[in-house]
C-alpha cells in the first residue's frame, strides 16, 4: 500500500497511483517490446510525433538508484529501500550526421489517456548486468478488452512511425562499441562521404566495365528485375594487391549511390554482423561493405579455432537469411582471393561476380601522376619518368611518390615545376633507405628497384 507523505510522493510509484486511481496500479496489465539500440534515435522521433499529434501526455523522469537490469514498470511499483524515484528528464546527444546531434530520452514515462483509459508507457535501456542491449518500451494499462487494444495499437504505430523515420537513411554508418572522445553516445557513427569523382576512378577499362555493369546499371534495372520476380541482392568481391584502388573505388560509390545507406563492417566488428544485417535490411536500399574479408572467410583448414568457423558461419548464414527482394548490395574486398573459403565465392547469391583490381598499366600510371600532382606544375618529361620509374607499383605508392616529391620541392625553395631531382630524391628515400620492407609498406614492387 501506498503511504501518503511528504517524502512518498517523489515516489514514481506514487505518481502512477495518482494517475491509474487509488489501489489501481497494482493490477496494471503490461506489454512491452525491445527494440536495438541502432534505432535509438528512430524511437525517441517515433515517440514525439505520437504523443505530439494524438496523445496528450505528461512526461516524468525516473530514476533508478541501483540498476544492472531493465527497469520495467514491475520495478517501478515494487517496495524496497532503494525505490524509483522521479527525477530530472535526462538525455543522451547522438550523432547522426546532422548538424545538431539528436537528443534522446535515457529514462522516461508519458502520463496519459485515450477514450477515458488511463496509460502509461515507459522507455528505458534494455539493459543486461550493466551492458546496454537496446531500449526497452512498455506500456501500462488497466485491465480489460480495451486496455489490451490500446496497448497493441500504441505499440503498432510507434513501429509504423520509426519505418518512417529512418535517421541513418542514405548515410555511410558502422557500429561502434565504445563511446566516442566528443562526449556524445550512441552505438552507431555517421562517417563524413569522402568527395571521389568519376574521374578520379583510375582502373583499367575492364574493371571500370565490369563496375559499371554489376553495380550502376544493376541500380538502374533493379525496379525492372523486381517487377519480374528476379532477385534484387548482389554480392561483389574485389580483390588485387594492397594500394590498388579497392577502398578508393567503395568511397566513389559510397559517393554516388546517395539513396543508399553504407554500412562499413571492419574486421574488429564481425560479431556484430547480426546487427549489421538488422540494419541493413531496415534502410535497404543498403551498402554493405565487408573489407579483408579473408580474415573471417578464410579456407576452414586454415583456421585455427571453432570461433573462427564460427564467425564464417554466421557471415554465410546472415546472406542466405536474407530474402531475394532485398535491396542489398554486398561489396567484399580481400588482397588474398585464394585463401577465400570456397563456400562463399562458388555461390551465385552470396558473390556473383568479382572484380579484379590489378596493378596500374603505363597508361594508369600516367594518369595517376597527374592526378596526384594536384595543384603541383609537373612537366611531361617528368612525367613520362615517373611513369617508368614506377613500373609495378600501386596507385597508393604513386600517390605517396607525389607528396614526397613535393616535399622536396619545397625544400629547395624553388618555384618553379617539379623537376626529375625531386623525383629522384623521393624514390631513393622510398626504395632504398627504407630497405625493402618500406618498399612493401608502400605499396611498391621489388623490381621497381632495378628501374
Amino acid at each position: 500500500m501506498f503511504l501518503r507523505t511528504g517524502k512518498n510522493r517523489h515516489l514514481v510509484s506514487a505518481v502512477l497511483e495518482r494517475h491509474f486511481g487509488s489501489g489501481a496500479a497494482r493490477s496494471l496489465m503490461t506489454s512491452s517490446r525491445t527494440f536495438p539500440v541502432t534505432s535509438r534515435v528512430d524511437l525517441q522521433v517515433a515517440l514525439d510525433r505520437l504523443f505530439a499529434e494524438r496523445y496528450q501526455a505528461r512526461l516524468v523522469g525516473v530514476h533508478p538508484q541501483y540498476s544492472h537490469e531493465t527497469l520495467t514498470i514491475a520495478h517501478l511499483l515494487a517496495p524496497g529501500h532503494y525505490p524509483v524515484v522521479v527525477a530530472p528528464l535526462q538525455h543522451d546527444e547522438i550523432d547522426v550526421g546532422e548538424t545538431a546531434p539528436a537528443r534522446c530520452l535515457r529514462h522516461g514515462m508519458w502520463l496519459s489517456s485515450w477514450g477515458g483509459r488511463a496509460f502509461a508507457v515507459l522507455v528505458t535501456p534494455a539493459e543486461r548486468f550493466g551492458h546496454c542491449d537496446g531500449v526497452h518500451v512498455e506500456i501500462a494499462v488497466l485491465p480489460g478488452e480495451a486496455g489490451l487494444e490500446l496497448s497493441r495499437e500504441f505499440l503498432d504505430r510507434i513501429e509504423q512511425l520509426m519505418h518512417q523515420t529512418g535517421s541513418y537513411r542514405g548515410k555511410v554508418i558502422s557500429l561502434e562499441a565504445t563511446p566516442n572522445f566528443s562526449g556524445k553516445a550512441g552505438f552507431v557513427r555517421v562517417h563524413k562521404r569522402r568527395a571521389v569523382t568519376r574521374e578520379e576512378v583510375i582502373l583499367p577499362g575492364q574493371t571500370l566495365e565490369l563496375l559499371e555493369r554489376n553495380i550502376h546499371e544493376f541500380m538502374r534495372q533493379r525496379e525492372q528485375l523486381q517487377r519480374l520476380g528476379l532477385a534484387v541482392k548482389k554480392g561483389i568481391l574485389f580483390y588485387g594487391p594492397p594500394g590498388t584502388g579497392k577502398t578508393h573505388t567503395i568511397h566513389y560509390l559510397a559517393g554516388h549511390l546517395r539513396d543508399h545507406t553504407t554500412l562499413l563492417i571492419t574486421a574488429e566488428q564481425v560479431g556484430l554482423l547480426d546487427q549489421y544485417f538488422q540494419l541493413a535490411r531496415f534502410l535497404q536500399p543498403a551498402m554493405v561493405i565487408l573489407e579483408d574479408v579473408d580474415l573471417i572467410a578464410r579456407e576452414r583448414k586454415q583456421m585455427r579455432s571453432a570461433c573462427e568457423e564460427s564467425l564464417l558461419n554466421k557471415l554465410l548464414n546472415e546472406m542466405d537469411g536474407l530474402r531475394e527482394d532485398a535491396m542489398l548490395l554486398f561489396i567484399l574486398t580481400t588482397n588474398r582471393p585464394d585463401q577465400i573459403e570456397t563456400a562463399l565465392t562458388a555461390r551465385p547469391g552470396r558473390i556473383d561476380q568479382a572484380i579484379e583490381f590489378p596493378l596500374p598499366d603505363e597508361a594508369g600510371r600516367r594518369k595517376l601522376a597527374r592526378l596526384y600532382a594536384r595543384a603541383m606544375p609537373v612537366p611531361e618529361a617528368v612525367v613520362d619518368t615517373i611513369v617508368r620509374k614506377t613500373k609495378g607499383a600501386s596507385a597508393a605508392f604513386i600517390k605517396e611518390l607525389m607528396r614526397r616529391s613535393a616535399q622536396f620541392l619545397l625544400q629547395s625553395g624553388s618555384t618553379s615545376d617539379l623537376q626529375l631531382e625531386h623525383v629522384e630524391a623521393a624514390l631513393d628515400e622510398m626504395l632504398f633507405r627504407g630497405g625493402s620492407l618500406n618498399v612493401k609498406l608502400l605499396g611498391g614492387a621489388m623490381e621497381l628497384c632495378a628501374a
